[in-house]
């Protein structure tokens, strides 16, 4: 069709100038896609968006902080690490950012099942940062602008399309001339009308030493667009001088010996093995509650009602929610070469002279220096029930919102939004139909489906435990469920990695038809094998090797040694393979189920339908919701009420 036949024209991209400038000296003053922001959302979208073939301009305040990590230097986790496999299945950037920068990889969850394991990585700080912006300034078709931007340029809507304005580009603070685009990506992070809070310190801005945000913005936002907006808070722990650290009172973590890398694309990691650095583990202690509460009305940040992320709230909060508890702090590196560790869990905001106080009522701290305090921050967010799918704002074509303006925390949520956003606001750009992610068939489709579904009343962080389906959306298979899709249908993945992932595709399939081929009854299988399962003892039906090879004490290294002539050619798939087999009984019972909601996803609401009067069997309360949210599919419709 004519849609296939222009994605495969944008394919061809034409290596164009990159370059940093300031807006009086452009050159061009149009663009098919504007992005505002340069963190993980930002640079996400602005990738994406030129990957597709879309002439793209990406503005941040400062071309040196693009792909700062601006709190924690981890990356991944349990939920988090399926989130950066998926983004880097879809040619991201940040899982193979994550494999150039990690200075310490674990495997988190490793006594669950595979499918909910957590990849997880610290980072030097400053090889992450390089690594994208490296990539970002080699990218084809795309523009990097130092610049603040003031308001967005709105005009009437295109009548054959819903929505009430148009986005039809921005214009800067600067006073210069405005830049024109199709699309726009707001990723604003902290910065919609942020404010630092340090003790009873308030100042305007969204990350400690970097300018403050425009309030143009905001008030194109709420006024022009009448957008309804909402007001979150996170914070960020004391940078600790490591030489003040006595290490020897912390428990030492060791990292995985062998790194597993996040990308698709790599068999190793930059950091080797030996290199790797240690974390440490210590815990509060009562004196560090004795300090935050004669600290409390000190400290205007944490007396204030703006909600904070639930899953890594401050020590002040949950000294006062969880009194008289041992709180886990873990110290954390901040790079090969920096002097400096991260105290995870020590967010805080209280006044800096109490803040090196309360370190040191923790013994492997009581000579701790500090070389940046903690901070608050308190930021705008957009209610994300008013986006679609595919991240654009229902009453304004062409505005598409990623990352903590959606009311979401962490890096790899940012990333994963950032990509999506960018990818539909390239196909819009192009003259192409928006496109979805299914909560089948990814962790983003979770995200961004309860996100526009259900809204957030608190930061937004991903969870394993979110999936229905997590069984069969695990961080081994992110490539095969992904993968060829962003290659045929979506335009943002690359041919190189295309063909490999078609590649591991055929070649596991291969090996499955194999294991499958082997079948033998139990008695023989006994015979074959060194295997202590008793479970062989009770069985009198045969059973393949794929069979076989659910049971725990069943490595497909054991089988290819019992049938080296059909099995040995797939070793490098062996871990694969047993997760693939372990975890195919329940996929294939959740498939009925998948297949459901995928139905359900497909059927189209009305943007127009009058929910108040719809003659069908609604409470009251569930028609308001519906009135409000406006769901796209009958599937959201679900999720919402």
């Amino acid at each position: 069709n004519s849609d296939m036949r222009k994605l495969h024209l944008l394919r061809h991209n034409v290596l164009s100038f990159v370059s940093s400038r300031t807006g009086s000296d452009l050159t061009r003053r149009q663009y098919d896609v504007i992005v505002v922001g340069g963190g993980h959302a930002g640079t996400e979208a602005a990738a994406a968006a030129a990957r597709l073939g879309a002439e793209t301009l990406l503005i941040t305040q400062k071309i040196m902080t693009i792909g700062a990590l601006s709190c924690n230097p981890s990356l991944g986790g349990v939920g988090k690490g399926q989130l950066v496999r998926e983004v880097d299945a879809l040619d991201g950037l940040c899982g193979r950012a994550g494999d150039s920068a990690g200075v310490h990889f674990s495997i988190l969850n490793r006594s669950k099942g595979p499918a909910v394991w957590g990849p997880r990585a610290q980072l030097d700080r400053e090889r992450y940062r390089q690594f994208i912006q490296s990539e970002l300034l080699s990218t084809p078709r795309l523009t990097v602008l130092e610049g603040s931007v003031d308001e967005l340029l709105v005009s009437q809507p295109n009548p054959e399309e819903p929505g009430h304005h148009r986005v039809t580009g921005i214009r800067l603070v600067d006073g210069s001339h405005p830049i024109l685009s199709s699309s726009v990506v707001l990723t604003t992070g902290t910065f919609l009308s942020g404010s630092l809070f340090m003790g009873q310190t308030t100042s305007p801005g969204g990350r400690m030493g970097d300018a403050q945000s425009c309030a143009g913005l905001s008030y194109t936002l709420k006024e022009t667009l009448g957008l309804r907006v909402g007001r979150l808070r996170t914070g960020t722990p004391p940078r600790i001088v490591k030489e003040s650290v006595d290490l020897s009172l912390a428990q030492l973590q060791a990292p995985d010996k062998q790194p597993t890398p996040f990308s698709f694309l790599n068999t190793h990691t930059r950091c080797k093995p030996e290199e790797q650095l240690p974390c440490y583990l210590t815990h509060t202690t009562p004196g560090v509650e004795r300090v935050v509460r004669e600290s409390v009305h000190l400290n205007c940040h944490i007396q204030q009602d703006t909600k904070g992320p639930r899953y890594c709230p401050s020590i002040e909060s949950r000294v006062l929610r969880f009194p008289g508890r041992r709180h886990q702090v873990w110290l954390e590196p901040e790079g090969l070469t920096s002097d400096l560790l991260y105290p995870q869990g020590l967010s805080m905001t209280m006044p800096p002279d109490l803040q090196l106080r309360l370190l040191r009522e923790i013994p492997a701290l009581h000579r701790a220096e500090i070389r940046a305090p903690g901070y608050g921050v308190q930021y705008d967010f957009v209610c994300p029930t008013q986006l679609t799918p595919s991240l654009q704002v229902k009453s304004t074509q062409g505005l598409f919102l990623a990352g903590q303006i959606n009311g979401t925390t962490g890096y790899e949520e940012a990333a994963a939004q950032g990509l999506w956003a960018g990818v539909n606001a390239g196909r819009t750009a192009l003259s192409l139909p928006p496109i979805a992610l299914s909560r089948t068939q990814s962790y983003i489709g979770v995200l961004i489906d309860d996100l526009v579904g259900r809204g957030v009343t608190e930061p937004y962080r991903m969870f394993t435990s979110r999936a229905e389906f997590r069984t069969y959306l695990r961080p081994d298979n992110a490539d095969l469920r992904l993968t060829p899709r962003g290659f045929e249908e979506v335009g943002c993945v690359t041919l190189r990695r295309y063909k490999k992932a078609v590649s591991v595709r055929d070649g596991l399939q291969e090996a499955l038809m194999a294991l499958q081929s082997v079948a033998l009854s139990s008695t023989r299988w006994r015979e074959k094998l060194v295997c202590s399962s008793t479970l062989l003892y009770h069985v009198s039906f045969s059973l393949s090797g794929l069979d076989l090879l659910q049971y725990k004490d069943v490595s497909f290294e054991m089988l290819a040694s019992a049938f080296p002539e059909c099995l040995s050619q797939y070793f490098e798939y062996s871990q694969r393979l047993k997760i693939e087999a372990v975890y195919r009984p329940h996929c294939e019972k959740q498939s009925r189920e998948m297949e459901r909601i995928r139905s359900e996803e497909s059927l189209s609401l009305p943007s127009d339908m009058d929910y108040l009067s719809l003659p069908v069997s609604l409470s009251h309360e569930v028609r308001e919701i519906l009135d409000r949210v406006r769901p796209n599919t009958v599937s959201l419709s679900k999720t919402t009420t």
